[in-house]
């Protein structure tokens, strides 16, 4: 900038004088760069393509090099600035935005000019990364791992599982539920529930370690964004087992009406295997673990039970003064807390060798005295229905004899001869015992009932029949 100055000078004569002066202002750099905003968006969706942020112009009232400027901003934003029309600028998003990452940017822009000393100004601005349901919760474990023991009171808390959203508000909002199970033969929904709003995981009714050992399902965990985004995640269920059973003897058995006996020869040595108790528990691990003890002996010190497996063994030589019969108590215990135990009895009878006859137990005799009544009772019903039956054949002997004697008076009238002489050669005596062949007593029989009626007067039915039966066995 310059000033024209016009000078007029005078004296007192009345004479002048006339001239210009140029005066020429040279800038300095008194005057800082300004910087007008157009347009701003201060709140952009996160995953948004390229997008224009703010437009502004700047200005700087000095001249020459102090009026020239740069406009820049700091490098560790994903933005950019890009030049439009004369003295404008665009501020751009280099990329995609991705809230988790940051959800909030101070962005300073700065216009500095080249005078000097170089005079700048800086104008801040903030721009929000919004929201977008982009992420799925995430469980903070694949799978979980759930121990439990078993007769636990019902509605037990038993675990957790927890899932986070790294979203915000309702997109970050995580809801659990149960998937259905893998296996349709696991009733999930009777064994577990989930508190849906804190996946707590509780059983709903008491587990058995003997039916049950273990059970898998699946969770799931969804957030409320839209559309909503799910993950899932494993949780498997270990019962664990509690003392809760018995040891059970399978050998030998006790609930039998007749106990078993093990015969032991006199002449056995020490350590002689009598007999094994053989027992099982349903438990597992050291609930299981059985134990054997003898508890009573009918001569303590002459058997021994070994711990470890129920073997009994004879401890000493037999003697002569051995009773015949012994009856052991043995004690089968597991190793529980608290342990559980069951008792069995043997009865073992001692014989000089195993071809003795086996002598019946005491229980055994005592079983016979009382069904002898019985077996006398069966003999009166067998010999009373002998009588009946011998009754019966008799009274149809006495018939039939009446129905023959009636026949024989009514064929009085008529007469018929009987073989006079010798009797023919074959109807000889082939016995021995004056019997006569069989076709020689039916003939005879025959003519004695068809023809009583042609014996001689002086000879009555009795008198001829009789002595034929007699003589000849008929």
């Amino acid at each position: 900038m310059s000033y024209e100055v016009d000078i007029k000078a005078s004296d007192g004569a009345g004479l002048s004088g006339k001239c210009m002066v140029k005066i020429q202002v040279v800038d300095i750099n008194d005057n800082s760069p300004e910087l007008t905003v157009a347009s701003l968006i201060s709140l952009i969706p996160e995953n948004s393509p390229k997008t224009t942020i703010a437009l502004f112009s700047v200005q700087d009232r000095d001249s020459g090099e102090n009026g020239r400027m740069i406009c820049y901003i700091q490098e560790d934003v994903p933005f950019t600035l890009k030049p439009s029309i004369e003295n404008f600028y665009k501020l751009v998003t280099e990329g995609v935005l991705d809230r988790e990452t940051k959800a909030e940017y101070n962005i300073t822009i700065t216009v500095t000019d080249m005078g000097t000393p170089r005079l700048k100004t800086e104008h801040n601005i903030t721009v929000l990364v919004s929201d977008v349901n982009d992420n799925a919760p995430a469980f903070t474990q694949a799978s979980y791992t759930l121990r439990v023991r078993e007769n636990n009171s019902p509605a037990l808390h038993i675990g957790t599982v927890s899932a986070t959203d790294t979203d915000a508000g309702a997109n970050a909002q995580v809801t659990y539920s149960l998937l259905p199970p893998a296996d349709p033969h696991v009733p999930l929904a009777s064994l577990v529930s989930i508190n849906a709003d804190n996946g707590h995981l509780f059983a709903l009714r008491s587990l058995d370690y003997e039916a049950l050992r273990a059970f898998e399902f699946r969770v799931g965990a969804a957030d409320r964004g839209s559309p909503p985004l799910s993950s899932q995640a494993l949780v498997r269920v270990l019962v664990e087992d509690d003392n809760d059973n018995a040891p059970f003897v399978l050998y030998p058995l006790q609930n039998t009406s007749a106990p078993c006996t093990e015969l032991l020869p006199r002449a056995a040595e020490p350590g002689y295997l009598v007999t094994k108790v053989v027992a099982v528990d349903g438990d597992a691990g050291q609930n299981a673990w059985l134990s054997y003890q003898l508890l009573k002996a009918t001569e303590p010190g002459l058997f021994g039970v070994w711990a470890h497996n129920g073997e009994v063994r004879t401890a000493r030589p037999l003697s002569e003064r051995d009773a015949a019969r012994h009856r052991l108590l043995v004690l089968v215990k597991d190793n529980g807390q608290p342990p559980l135990s069951a008792s069995v009895t043997l009865h073992v009878l001692l014989v000089d060798g195993f071809s003795q006859p086996h002598l019946p137990p005491p229980e055994a005799e005592a079983e016979a005295a009382a069904a002898a009544p019985a077996d006398a009772l069966t003999v009166y019903l067998v010999v009373a229905l002998a009588s009946v039956s011998s009754l019966f054949l008799f009274s149809v002997l006495v018939f039939v004899a009446v129905r023959l004697c009636g026949r024989g008076g009514a064929a009085r009238a008529g007469r018929c001869s009987v073989p006079e002489g010798p009797f023919p050669g074959h109807l000889v005596d082939v016995s021995g015992t004056g019997t006569l062949s069989h076709s020689y007593q039916y003939e005879t029989t025959s003519v004695l009932i068809a023809c009583s009626n042609s014996v001689p007067n002086y000879y009555s039915e009795e008198d001829i029949s009789l002595p034929i039966v007699g003589h000849y066995g008929l």
